[in-house]
């Protein structure tokens, strides 16, 4: 002690930062036998690799929750020993630690949604729900055991901090004294800013998502390797939309072609009615899963099944994003969601050319109904940015006696609510409808308890709700006078909770049904091609013989030439376009793998066989990327904007 003044406090401070890294390996264990279908391990030694990979997030994660306690823990201060201080470090540990714990806790049921450790783009989605409290008490109710675990994990790691007390030494201010704590401040400081980086060296950067990728053999396994505390901190002031310069505008205008004019069909003036439906993924609907011969395989929506049969349905459909405001801008305006969403990001506050505009400026009315209180999921908001003449939301509804208690009005009695007002509109219209029951808590109205099957998931019997209320909804419609001149629009937002092993794959995350229904059956059949929620929108123009110029990232389904067919999304902390025979993943600035559009794992990287086609499918990539940002950045999202 005398040798070596502080000794005693250095150790119990490292001791009490080692805490830290066990509670924080303890939660991503949990997080792991949560969500071990999603996440492929196929060893214990792989399980150790990964987890040893995953002591440099939680580092990160660690020392900037703890900054503040390891600085006055170490400050030449004199009183560092005595009772009340450490008592003061005590209340400073916890208060900070378990926040950020909070954090890890909470993905062990949300990452089954998104498929990624939680960001700051989650935390700004939640801002836009009204009934925060509601949904706080459905989720304690439903996850109980992850609050009890918390709880337990919280008790425990207090116990243990508790067992190892620094007794109280009076400290004398001598020249050795000042001098070791001071040496040992700084070097403690400099092995806290390199923790936080994530080394020492100049040359790289610090530590981020895409770091934890680099240790993986499956795309899945980067998220067990993180921590969402990291993820938050490391997404909490970042802006991804940023300007790059990979090609000439020749380029842009040649391979992607975003100002797109159709003079394929005759102009028509048909109503416009798009179902955007919450979580009704692909892998529910028997429909669209013909062609995957998954063993064993059951449906959940008959009646979309039956109105497959009478639609022009596409198979290999996508999701633009992994949230239900992505799946707005994505199918109403054509702009989808990367890292970040374009929703949350600082630009979407400004004149967007999209399926409004263009079909106000052709004498729609325009509607967006959704069922839950107005303003949840940002839709209200965007929807006035979007410029629709109407949003029926619960409140317009006015009857709570429908409302299911947590989300909104159920599916059957809201659309027929949606139902009644379009048919008091005067034609044409263009109407949207978002659905709500399809969601947590995945509950069906106590009359309708037993009538559909409860399946393998919780989701699936509100699967066959839903489906029963679009049922309900298209017996009324065809009743009414403006049914035959219509097109209706099916879609899901985005994919949910998974059983079949087929759909856990990387390539099959956020496959949605995309279907176009009218009663005069002019497109009517099957397509196999790629395909994505931002092809709706020219879909639709295209359809109804629209004469201008619009802009558009998507295509469209049914006679674009000049333009593929692809995909182009964001996934496992990378860019994807998905085009022709091959998929290829994009880092901002280059192509990091060409795989087989059949190797749905993205287990084979053909990099290194590269061809024309895989080279086309880079350009065409670094087109759709750049002029995605500029148009974005610049605020040219019309298409005068050129």
């Amino acid at each position: 002690m005398n040798k070596f003044p502080r000794f005693n406090e250095y150790k119990v401070l490292f001791y009490r930062i080692g805490l830290a890294y066990l509670f924080y390996m303890m939660a991503r264990i949990l997080f792991y036998f949560y969500n071990q279908n999603l996440i492929k391990i196929d060893s214990l030694g792989s399980f150790v690799k990964l987890s040893y990979h995953g002591l440099a997030f939680d580092t990160t994660t660690i020392l900037y929750a703890n900054s503040l306690f390891i600085i006055l823990s170490v400050l030449p201060i004199l009183i560092n020993t005595k009772k009340g201080f450490q008592k003061f470090l005590f209340y400073l540990y916890f208060a900070v630690n378990l926040v950020f714990y909070t954090a890890n806790f909470i993905d062990f049921i949300y990452y089954k949604y998104t498929f990624n450790r939680s960001t700051r783009a989650s935390l700004d989605t939640l801002q836009n729900e009204s009934n925060k409290g509601s949904l706080f008490l459905n989720f304690l109710v439903n996850y109980w055991h992850v609050f009890f675990l918390f709880f337990l994990m919280a008790f425990l790691w207090m116990y243990c901090y508790k067992k190892v007390k620094l007794k109280h030494h009076e400290s004398k201010p001598t020249f050795k004294y000042f001098l070791v704590s001071i040496f040992s401040f700084l070097l403690i400081t400099a092995l806290c800013i390199g923790g936080i980086r994530g080394d020492f060296r100049k040359s790289t950067r610090p530590i981020n998502l895409l770091d934890a990728s680099r240790f993986v053999t499956d795309a899945s396994q980067a998220d067990f390797v993180l921590n969402t505390p990291f993820a938050i901190i490391r997404t909490w002031n970042t802006n991804t939309f940023k300007k790059v310069n990979l090609v000439d505008k020749t380029t842009i205008n040649s391979l992607l072609v975003p100002i797109k004019h159709y003079k394929n069909n005759p102009k028509t003036k048909p109503n416009v009615v798009i179902l955007i439906l919450e979580s009704y993924a692909k892998e529910y609907i028997s429909a669209f899963n013909k062609e995957m011969n998954i063993p064993n395989y059951r449906g959940y929506s008959p009646f979309v099944d039956s109105l497959a049969q009478h639609s022009m349905i596409y198979t290999n459909g996508y999701a633009n994003g992994y949230k239900s405001i992505h799946g707005m801008s994505s199918v109403i305006a054509g702009i989808p969601s990367f890292k970040d969403a374009f929703t949350s990001s600082p630009y979407p506050k400004q004149k967007i050319e999209s399926l409004v505009s263009v079909l106000k400026s052709e004498g729609y009315d325009t509607s967006f109904f959704h069922g839950a209180p107005n303003g949840s999921m940002g839709f209200l908001g965007f929807g006035n940015i979007l410029g629709y003449n109407h949003y029926y939301g619960k409140n317009e509804y006015n009857n709570d006696a429908d409302f299911d208690g947590v989300w909104g009005i159920w599916d059957e009695p809201f659309m027929q609510y949606f139902n009644q007002t379009i048919s008091k509109k005067q034609q044409p219209f263009m109407a949207t409808l978002f659905s709500v029951s399809s969601h947590e808590p995945y509950i069906v109205p106590d009359k309708y308890q037993g009538k559909f099957p409860k399946g393998d998931n919780p989701i699936h019997q509100c699967i066959g709700y839903t489906d029963y209320a679009l049922k309900q909804f298209f017996n009324a419609a065809k009743k009414e006078k403006w049914y035959q001149n219509t097109i209706f629009v099916l879609v899901a937002d985005h994919d949910n909770l998974i059983y079949y092993e087929e759909y856990s794959k990387d390539q099959n995350f956020h496959t949605v049904p995309i279907l176009f229904f009218s009663p005069n059956k002019k497109y009517v059949g099957v397509n196999n091609d790629w395909a994505q929620q931002i092809d709706i929108y020219p879909t639709l123009l295209d359809m109804m013989g629209y004469e201008k110029p619009f802009r558009s990232w998507g295509r469209s389904l049914i006679s674009e030439k000049k333009v593929p067919p692809f995909v182009m999304r964001y996934s496992s902390d990378h860019y994807q376009m998905m085009s022709g025979n091959y998929i290829c993943t994009f880092d901002g600035e280059k192509a990091v793998g060409f795989y087989k559009k059949e190797d749905k794992d993205l287990k084979k990287n053909l990099i290194a066989q590269r061809n024309a086609e895989m080279n086309l499918l880079e350009q065409r990539c670094k087109a759709f990327l750049q002029d995605y940002m500029e148009r974005i950045i610049d605020k040219k999202l019309t298409s005068k904007d050129k």
